[in-house]
């Protein structure tokens, strides 16, 4: 399955996360991939707000995992700063990958080895012809 968004504002790119947000199931892992700035803490609030979490969503930089609870729980990591994928053991990241919750893991690439084949792929990017808010989003 591969779907291709394209928005042009963040109310649209943060609908397009509520839209799959809701759609989420227990266990589920989203990879968020793309350039700084492109949007992806946007992406994941309308993620988070999908699952029926109100609370504020933050990007997790200095503490790789915040947890929420919404209709299932949601553990939004950042693994921007982490030097070895052994890190993620350190924190009990199987637990939340193979757990009833819903992850969404930005910057995934970098631990590329430990992710489940079965992972959802989101990509966001920008093309700066089509207007300084213009995203693609493909998700595979």
């Amino acid at each position: 399955m591969r779907q291709e968004y394209e928005t042009f504002s963040a109310e649209e790119t943060f609908a397009i996360g509520k839209e799959l947000g809701m759609a989420a199931g227990p266990g589920e892992v989203f990879c968020l991939s793309g350039d700084l700035g492109v949007g992806k803490t946007v992406f994941t609030k309308g993620f988070a707000a999908g699952l029926g979490i109100s609370e504020p969503v933050s990007s997790p930089t200095f503490t790789i995992v915040q947890e929420y609870q919404g209709r299932i729980p949601f553990y939004h990591f950042d693994v921007y700063r982490i030097a070895d994928p052994e890190e993620m053991y350190e924190i009990g990241y199987e637990d939340y990958v193979y757990g009833q919750g819903a992850c969404m893991i930005e910057w995934a690439e970098l631990i590329e080895e430990l992710i489940p084949e079965n992972a959802m792929r989101i990509v966001i990017e920008k093309n700066p012809e089509k207007g300084t808010q213009y995203r693609k989003i493909t998700i595979k």
